[in-house]
């Protein structure tokens, strides 16, 4: 993990509005990598109970998504649909299973403005659509001691 300057966070956060701080709002899901998205479902959803809220295809990130709901946050199962893709690499390199822990924020892009000045490094440079509607961004796990750090947003989705 790249060692955060104490100084350096506290400068970040005094420069934030009272309004965003603190930057994280809570748990917003956890991200499963599975090789087989109904498989997957039949643990989750029909097993275990979870209730399915949607299933969304995410061209842009190569996967299909199960959103379920668990409790006050989500479980999001990521299915690749294609060799390519983040989803499908870390499949090949590590297996199925936990992908990246989602914290929820106010306004994603303030806060990889902050991460960033804190010396956080981002593998997205400013926010983008991710499942749901959020906007996203991902911190490197070399900042975030070994864990996928995914910054979202809810956003409204248009009727």
């Amino acid at each position: 993990m790249d060692p955060l300057d104490p100084t350096r966070v506290a400068s970040v956060l005094e420069k934030l509005p009272p309004h965003l701080r603190p930057l994280c709002r809570g748990l917003d899901h956890l991200g499963v990598a599975v090789e087989n998205l109904d498989e997957a479902l039949r643990l989750y959803r029909d097993l275990l109970g979870l209730p399915l809220l949607e299933i969304e295809e995410i061209e842009s990130d190569g996967l299909r998504a199960a959103i379920l709901e668990l409790g006050s946050s989500h479980l999001e199962l990521l299915e690749p649909t294609g060799e390519d893709g983040p989803v499908a690499a870390f499949l090949r390199k590590r297996g199925g299973g936990l992908h990246h822990l989602a914290l929820s924020v106010e306004d994603c892009a303030a806060a990889v403005e902050a991460f960033q000045q804190a010396g956080v490094r981002m593998i997205d440079e400013r926010p983008r659509p991710g499942a749901g509607g959020k906007l996203i961004a991902f911190c490197h796990p070399k900042s975030t001691g070994g864990v996928l750090v995914e910054l979202c947003q809810r956003v409204s989705r248009p009727a």
